[in-house]
């Protein structure tokens, strides 16, 4: 190999290990109110997370006992569109549920 060639090859290995940087995680979390319904929790945590019906339960549990519960760890990216869900889904049923995401 020329030296061209070898320069090329460490410029190109830098800029693959760049490129291949996870990106950051969050974790989404649903908070306790007194007027969404357990059963509507349970849906959304079904419906927008994906849960079974079991884990659902679990975490809807979580979020009435303990005032808030973790619905899962997701992209930055996910995690804003499954909160964004969570709120068009709560207005739209006339609830006052609201979910966030922090970094992790």
């Amino acid at each position: 190999m020329s030296r061209l060639d070898l320069e090329n090859q460490d410029q190109l290995e830098d800029v693959t290990e760049k490129e291949i940087e996870e990106p950051p995680m969050c974790e989404v979390l649903l908070y306790n109110d007194d007027y969404t319904t357990m059963d509507f929790v349970v849906r959304i945590l079904e419906d927008i997370f994906h849960k079974s019906s079991s884990e659902a339960t679990r975490i809807m549990l979580n979020v009435h006992y303990n005032g808030f519960g973790v619905c899962g760890y997701y992209t930055s990216e996910i995690a804003e569109t499954k909160v964004k869900a969570v709120h068009i889904s709560a207005k739209e049923a006339g609830f006052p549920l609201k979910a966030s995401m922090e970094y992790i």
